[in-house]
């Protein structure tokens, strides 16, 4: 069985961050999004992974070959981004009958892997949602067999969203359909894979649901936080042996990286600050600080501050990207 992650998307909403670093790589309760994706694989005996790269395609390889040497992995670069349906169905050459997991590259959840991975029958793992406008849905009958699936439906006839995880058997199927998908001129504007699904199901592919526990939402700054804050909940309390603290309250959960020098401050609670960070009379809550950066004289509360970055002044809500320097007293400037 093979794992096929798309993280060839700009990841626009998160911008500027994503202006330096792809959106899979943004540090999350002391990991980051993709290496929570490949551990939760990995740790079910997954060692075959397919990763659909793009924009700043050249980090990720570089992150999945530095720490997880012990993977066979292959990287496919999406040029053309048309969509998730696009980007599994360039995968046809490695992937050929096998069976696979697909979960995108933005997508966090808390599951029966195994369960997922030992289906007799494909998998769509879903979530009950209060807006099921905004996602693909599933309709589901009482043998928890999936019967229709339709993207943001006009009026939904279900609340359970497709969290962006499947486990597909008939993998030959499934590139016919996404072909199938353009072939049909499709209302979409793109390989919409979940159409392609749908057509599966009109040829009397099984699709089982798998109910998830919870769904990270990791698309927006406010709610990236969130996860943050949840997350961190989950992983606990994290303070690298490394990292010296002077004249400084820690208030869990946090995560503090290898190098961090943290004086005069109060950090926490739903705190992750990446490594080598220094920090200096600031009082930070609710916040994912990157990696490199330098904070002093700051109030900080629902706040993003990306790797590299030099903030000195007074109480701000930001959202600040990499490699950016800010005086709020005075001027700002970016590299």
């Amino acid at each position: 069985m093979k794992a096929i992650i798309p993280v060839a998307g700009a990841g626009t909403k998160l911008r500027p961050h994503t202006y330096t670093q792809p959106k899979a790589l943004i540090p999350l309760a002391g990991k980051t999004i993709l290496s929570i994706i490949i551990d939760q694989l990995k740790d079910k005996g997954i060692t075959d992974f397919v990763f659909i790269i793009g924009y700043l395609g050249e980090k990720i390889q570089e992150y999945v070959k530095s720490n997880y040497p012990q993977l066979n992995t292959h990287f496919i670069t999406q040029n053309d981004r048309q969509g998730v349906g696009h980007a599994i169905e360039i995968t046809k050459d490695l992937i050929n009958d096998d069976e696979v997991v697909i979960v995108l590259g933005d997508t966090i959840a808390e599951y029966n892997v195994r369960e997922l991975i030992d289906s007799p029958t494909s998998v769509l793992a879903v979530k009950k949602v209060d807006d099921p406008h905004k996602f693909g849905v599933a309709e589901i009958n009482e043998e928890d067999v999936i019967t229709r699936v339709v993207e943001k439906p006009a009026i939904p006839k279900s609340n359970m969203a497709l969290v962006g995880i499947y486990k597909i058997k008939e993998t030959k199927l499934l590139f016919e359909c996404l072909i199938k998908t353009q072939e049909n001129k499709s209302i979409y504007d793109d390989f919409n894979l979940t159409e392609a699904l749908q057509f599966m199901i009109e040829k009397e592919t099984v699709f089982h649901s798998l109910k998830v526990d919870d769904w990270f939402d990791c698309g927006q700054k406010d709610s990236l936080i969130k996860s943050n804050a949840i997350l961190l909940q989950k992983f606990g309390n994290n303070l690298a042996q490394t990292c010296v603290q002077n004249n400084t309250i820690i208030i869990p959960p946090v995560n503090i990286g290898n190098g961090c020098i943290i004086k005069n401050s109060v950090i926490g609670p739903n705190v992750s600050i990446g490594e080598n960070t220094t920090i200096n009379h600031a009082i930070i809550k609710d916040s994912i600080i990157g990696a490199y950066s330098n904070l002093y004289e700051i109030v900080l509360n629902n706040s993003l501050i990306g790797n590299d970055a030099e903030v000195k002044g007074v109480s701000r809500n930001l959202n600040i990207g990499d490699n950016t320097a800010i005086d709020l007293g005075g001027s700002s400037n970016s590299n």
